[in-house]
């Protein structure tokens, strides 16, 4: 029943994915650059429409501030679709090629994913996203946003429709699923239509999606991100590293969740902490920690830390923070308790930052900088559709050499097998 009332999207965007393989970069290149324009045009209608999302949200959610758009954030999405559109195509690239005994020649070249289904809940911003990244990599995209979005999400696809068909694009290439939950148990049985789905939300989200997909799922968890700060940590970049990672902004899944100290540091955790009083971050400090804080950090924002502050990913101005003996330790509760996604250290020890960035198993492992570049297309890839913390396929910031496979072409000259 499912896939009867929603195979016409799918089968709509599988349409527009073979049609988009024959267009030339160029073109694309100049749909992204007219979508920009067209966004920036539609500012004030936008920002109408996400209201509307906003007043139904409340403003403790940490949610909200993933939902909200500004005229800021609709500025740097614009320069994201430009970005995209600067960058080379990664489509048509050789990735090797040999000639056969047999005079068989093979080439080994990036093509399109074909159709990409992107789950997602209060995040408008990946609506367009997600749509660059498609259309530029010659994918077809079936956006999935949640209903707290579901205006923002409208309003969006209705500015990016009209500049599709501009160009010759058909509407299938950027497809709005309605905002019900029935559509996405529709993508995720969608064999034959849909191509991959990547989740990009909570847990739970990306955890129903993995359990029930029956088409290829790429995972981007959610982040429980970790910092420790070394016995020779430097105190001044700790200070601003951890207040960057933590307060630049709360809501995104490369802000950090738990630091781990150093029990030879101590002493200078009010000082470390000094920034995070400024920004209101309530600490939840075990019992070293919270000894050495006491009196030196806002009563109200200082708690006790139970077991179940450490590996959670807050999305709020709260930190939670454990006391480790050395390096092992430090190594060991991340093993434990981190989501595989963003992790760091904050060292001058050569020996101990090699080990860490080799015995650290996430997506994205720093030394001595913030976790906050793991999004926003900080890593020179023009924007992101996610940040996958799986291991097959892609893995860290997906931009667009991940929204491609390859194929292989065989040209010969009558060549038969004989056995």
């Amino acid at each position: 029943m499912l896939m009867t009332d929603y195979s016409a999207y799918f089968r709509a965007a599988q349409q527009a994915s073979r049609r988009l393989t024959t267009v030339a970069p160029a073109a694309i290149d100049a749909v992204l650059r007219d979508l920009a324009d067209a966004l920036l045009a539609h500012t004030d209608f936008v920002l109408a429409e996400n209201a509307k999302d906003l007043a139904r949200m409340p403003t403790a959610d940490p949610r909200h501030d993933r939902l909200r758009l500004t005229p800021e954030r609709l500025a740097s999405m614009a320069d994201d679709l430009r970005n995209v559109a600067s960058l080379p195509s990664p489509l048509g690239g050789v990735l090797s090629e040999k000639e056969l005994a047999n005079g068989l020649q093979l080439k080994k070249v990036r093509v399109p994913l074909g159709v990409v289904g992107i789950i997602y809940e209060a995040r408008p911003n990946v609506t367009f996203d997600s749509l660059a990244l498609c259309l530029k990599t010659g994918n077809a995209c079936l956006l999935k946003g949640g209903s707290d979005a579901a205006a923002s999400n409208t309003v969006l696809i209705e500015v990016a429709g009209p500049v599709l068909l501009r160009h010759g694009l058909p509407l299938g290439a950027a497809t709005l699923l309605p905002p019900e939950r029935a559509a996405t148990e529709a993508m995720l049985l969608a064999v034959g239509l849909v191509d991959v789905v990547i989740p990009r939300g909570s847990q739970g989200l990306i955890d129903y999606v993995r359990q029930n997909a029956r088409v290829p799922v790429i995972e981007t968890g959610a982040g429980v991100v970790h910092t420790y700060f070394d016995a020779t940590g430097d105190l001044a970049k700790g200070q601003a590293i951890i207040a960057n990672a933590k307060t630049r902004r709360v809501s995104v899944c490369n802000s950090l969740d738990c630091l781990l100290l150093n029990e030879q540091r101590l002493t200078d955790l009010p000082a470390l902490a000094a920034p995070l009083a400024q920004a209101q971050v309530q600490l939840f400090a075990d019992a070293p920690a919270y000894a050495a804080l006491a009196g030196h950090y806002p009563a109200a924002l200082l708690a006790e830390a139970s077991e179940s502050h450490f590996g959670t990913e807050f999305l709020d101005y709260k930190l939670a923070i454990k006391t480790v003996a050395d390096l092992d330790a430090a190594l060991d509760h991340i093993a434990a308790h981190g989501s595989r996604h963003s992790e760091a250290i904050i060292s001058e020890d050569a020996g101990h930052i090699d080990t860490f960035l080799q015995v650290v198993d996430a997506a994205a492992v720093y030394a001595n900088a913030s976790t906050a570049f793991t999004d926003g297309a900080q890593f020179g890839l023009g924007a992101e559709i996610g940040i996958s913390t799986q291991k097959l396929h892609a893995r860290g910031p997906m931009g667009l050499e991940e929204l491609t496979s390859y194929k292989w072409l065989v040209r010969g000259s009558g060549q038969v097998r004989a056995s």
